[in-house]
């Protein structure tokens, strides 16, 4: 997950929503005075603010335009370097703050996330932080606050292709996303979130089989063993305790965990977090569960010698006992303490090739 991170200190950067936000307040106020202010300062749902420069200012007749380019820090977010631009126009006397998909902003077209079908996909932690900073704008120069908003992103239905979005039901787009304002570099925090969501919609769809894989080898084999939509996967990646914390409160009638031997090797000794940062293969363990499915003792001593587990699989496959199917049941047998709810649980083993080496079936 983090193969590219850099060395030392990380330099944080700004959501899109953040950028929508800045954008947002420097449109409005260029509507009511004919000026930009550039950078313009907004405060952020936890406290404190940012202030972005302006990319673009252009004010004609009844709407001003105003982009901020996204910097985000040193994480590797597919929009770091994407202008986010809003248009601002006058609504409504009472209608508020209203929000409108521009370029390269998707639709909503699945149940399921926190925003109705048919909405453009701008969260609801982005439009209040929008919201808010208009009405400053507004008392600050005695208006009603009443507006119609235009985010776009140009570029971003192309850069959606990069995004799990598809599969979430946003079709056209990105989304514009962020709950504190701040992009912290390689977080944890919006996988999991797209992991929920994407449980969210599975849950919203009435689904009875969703697959989690831990990558994409794994989630193409499960896919295509399973007969599963894009819909009914979920891009677990190394995050198999923040999907099955989500489903103790959010079940589902049946989850398959999906992963290369080593991964479910992880799982069944116990971690939830299957990174190689945070988790490694007990080769003591694995050759003592290679011995208790009957393994010779020569082949046991060479396990707890072997360098990948890999090896240990192959020395297992060469004389016909089912590691892999054992490592399976002890990974669901974590999995189901873990989910502790009605999800019913089946874990599929698979090698390089996408082949199926070991199955642990769900309870009827």
């Amino acid at each position: 997950m983090d193969a590219d991170k850099p060395e030392g200190p990380l330099r944080k950067g700004w959501t899109t929503g953040a950028c929508a936000t800045a954008a947002a307040a420097a449109a409005y106020q260029a509507l009511l005075t004919g000026t930009f202010p550039d950078p313009v300062t907004v405060a952020l749902p936890r406290g404190g603010s940012t202030t972005l420069p302006l990319a673009r200012a252009v004010l004609t007749d009844g709407r001003a335009t105003a982009g901020v380019i996204k910097d985000a820090g040193d994480d590797p977010d597919v929009t770091h370097g994407a202008e986010v631009i809003v248009t601002a126009a006058h609504g409504p006397p009472g209608s508020g703050v209203s929000f409108y998909a521009g370029e390269g902003i998707g639709t909503v077209t699945l149940p399921g996330l926190p925003l109705p079908v048919g909405e453009p996909a701008i969260n609801p932690a982005p439009r209040e932080m929008i919201r808010r900073a208009i009405q400053a704008v507004a008392d600050q120069f005695d208006a009603a606050g009443d507006i119609a908003v235009t985010i776009a992103i140009p570029g971003g239905e192309k850069l959606a292709e990069k995004t799990l979005n598809g599969r979430l039901g946003i079709e056209g787009g990105l989304s514009v996303l962020g709950t504190t304002g701040v992009v912290v570099p390689f977080s944890c925090a919006a996988w999991i979130h797209s992991i929920h969501r994407g449980i969210d919609v599975a849950r919203a769809l009435g689904l009875a089989h969703v697959a989690a894989a831990t990558g994409k080898t794994s989630e193409a084999a499960v896919k295509s063993h399973c007969g599963l939509a894009d819909t009914a996967l979920l891009d677990m990646g190394d995050f198999v305790g923040g999907t099955l914390k989500y489903l103790r409160t959010h079940p589902l009638p049946l989850l398959t965990l999906a992963g290369g031997f080593a991964k479910m090797v992880k799982l069944a000794q116990g971690h939830l977090f299957l990174h190689s940062s945070k988790s490694r293969v007990d080769m003591d363990r694995l050759a003592d569960l290679l011995g208790s499915i009957g393994a010779p003792a020569e082949m046991i001593d060479e396990a707890r010698g072997a360098n990948t587990g890999a090896q240990v699989l192959a020395l297992a496959e060469s004389c016909g006992l089912a590691l892999a199917d054992a490592v399976a049941a002890r990974a669901r047998e974590v999995a189901l303490a873990a989910v502790a709810s009605s999800t019913r649980i089946e874990v599929m083993v698979f090698d390089r090739q996408g082949r199926l080496v070991g199955h642990a079936v769900a309870d009827d």
